[in-house]
């Protein structure tokens, strides 16, 4: 009877990446891949650190595996175990810790700890390893669409984020190995190919030949048979006019760009340590939207920094009103140990935090809405990717512009393109019927 292996990803769609290429490398040993609840031989943590509470969590994970099956082999890999190995091993039950790097030696390292009378740390220094460590999916289960890691690694060192101190230096993977992976997606029948990594704007970084992120693009594009490409967050001084003119130009590249912001107030973007000001990012937008007018812009926003007045918070506010993004995940601030802005004066209470959040979020549903809205009656291409509704046959999916649609249709189309005719809206998202 074949060994069973259990897996559980916290974090980033980099870490979901990584988690599907070492699940696939455990079912080409000759492993069965199960569901976390269920009993198995190997449980697999992918961590995250990125808060305080993604330490918690994987805490909480670690010892929730241990407790199903004390006998398992339980493995610990991701930020949390790159940046506290010691926190880890002194968790009882914990056989094996990896970090960020290492992963492709993932099977049989969790088969030599299960031999090994200790634990077995394989952490070490992230920030003296210059290589790019490839680690390919072998076979996809149960995705509609795929994600495709294109680098590693982050030198921008925000004073807020320890990720920098998670995943070391840029490096980046040879685009031949990204394009025969992007073709072997395409051959398996995924319609929607998503690129993602640490700071993905930053491609060509660590490589021999002289490359970037818009060449990537635009060789990936030209896959025969790829329907959509998809481009994972992009630092806002990462976009270059090539990299628009791709996206404006491309059939295949999805009109949606993310670009994190962070922060409306100019004091609390030098404070963060973020290289352009809010004048600049308008600058960028208004270059987006003038080639690509219908183009979705989402962004991420943090809110509660060190230092943030009520009036830097309304500056922020006024300015996400004004650009007017598309979809905003927002993010009240957590001093996070080993950042210097855990040093800073200025720590803002919860309960401005809390209230600061509130009043964004609501903002955020009413541009999603207007965003949305603005494609009542038009004709749309629709990746299915749930069935939320079995007893009415109704679909959810998302369009290019990553606005989600609800429509109606038999049969089993999950992950297929189909063309729907939008209707009219319901909440933040569109209902639509099928077209014929």
């Amino acid at each position: 009877m074949a060994k069973k292996a259990a897996f559980y990803t916290l974090g980033c769609k980099t870490n979901q990446y990584e988690t599907e290429a070492m699940a696939s490398a455990f079912r080409n040993w000759g492993y069965e891949t199960v569901d976390f609840d269920e009993i198995a031989d190997v449980y697999i943590i992918n961590t995250c650190t990125v808060t305080h509470l993604g330490d918690r969590k994987s805490r909480q994970l670690i010892r929730r595996a241990v407790r199903k099956n004390p006998d398992a082999v339980i493995g610990v890999t991701g930020c949390y175990a790159q940046t506290s190995p010691g926190e880890v091993l002194n968790i009882p039950g914990v056989d094996l810790i990896i970090g960020t790097k290492d992963k492709s030696r993932i099977v049989e390292l969790v088969e030599e700890a299960e031999k090994s009378p200790e634990p077995i740390n394989m952490v070490s220094d992230i920030m003296t390893y210059w290589e790019y460590e490839d680690l390919p999916i072998l076979d996809y289960e149960n995705r509609t669409r795929a994600f495709v890691k294109i680098q590693e690694g982050c030198s921008n060192f925000c004073t807020y984020c320890i990720i920098p101190y998670a995943r070391g230096p840029l490096r980046s993977r040879a685009p031949e190995n990204v394009l025969a992976e992007v073709r072997k997606l395409v051959s398996l029948g995924f319609c929607e190919i998503v690129l993602t990594g640490i700071h993905i704007g930053a491609y060509g970084a660590g490589l021999a030949e002289q490359t970037d992120l818009a060449d990537l693009v635009v060789r990936i594009a030209l896959t025969p048979g790829l329907k959509r490409l998809r481009l994972g967050s992009v630092e806002p001084l990462d976009i270059t006019p090539r990299l628009i003119g791709a996206v404006a130009q491309l059939r295949t590249v999805c009109r949606h760009l993310h670009i994190p912001l962070q922060s409306g107030d100019d004091y609390i973007l030098k404070m963060m340590n973020r290289k352009y000001n809010t004048f600049e990012f308008s600058r960028l937008v208004g270059a987006i939207r003038g080639q690509i007018p219908e183009i979705a812009i989402t962004t991420d926003l943090i809110t509660g920094f060190p230092g943030e007045t009520d009036e830097h918070f309304e500056n922020t506010y006024e300015f996400i009103k004004d650009i007017g993004f598309s979809k905003t995940h927002v993010f009240k601030y957590s001093p996070r140990k080993g950042t210097p802005a855990a040093g800073f004066s200025g720590q803002v209470p919860a309960e401005a935090k809390d209230l600061r959040s509130r009043r964004l979020i609501a903002l955020d549903r009413e541009n999603q809405k207007r965003f949305a809205s603005a494609f009542v009656g038009s004709n749309l291409e629709v990746l299915a990717e749930e069935l939320v509704d079995s007893d009415n046959d109704l679909w959810e999916g998302l369009t290019d512009t990553y606005i989600k649609v609800l429509f109606k249709t038999s049969g089993d189309i999950r992950g297929k393109l189909v063309d729907v005719r939008a209707v009219k809206l319901k909440g933040t998202s569109l209902l639509a019927r099928m077209r014929i």
